[in-house]
């Protein structure tokens, strides 16, 4: 009579336990790119948001700030000599 070869109960434990240290290790680099991508988001709000609102040196006034940023825009070619009218009136209330 043939005996029959099964894996037993420490073959069974053996592959369970190496299933859950790999189950544990992906979960972990799953945590880990799940926390890169939260930080990558943050610098990318924080960047976004330094970029939306330029930053007035101290004791400057605001509008004056705004027709500087004006003319630099329009001296890059940016604004057109309209548009740049049509803002600085804007910016001065006219």
């Amino acid at each position: 009579m043939m005996r029959r070869r099964g894996v037993g109960i420490v073959g069974v434990a053996a592959v369970a336990h190496h299933a859950s240290k790999r189950g544990a290790q992906q979960q972990a680099a799953a945590d880990q790119n799940v926390a890169q991508q939260q930080q990558i988001e943050a610098q990318q709000e924080q960047l976004a948001a330094q970029q939306q609102a330029p930053v007035a040196a101290p004791g400057v006034d605001p509008t004056s700030a705004e027709l500087q940023n004006l003319a630099n825009l329009h001296a890059q070619g940016i604004l057109t000599d309209e548009e740049y009218a049509a803002a600085k009136a804007k910016a001065l209330g006219i």
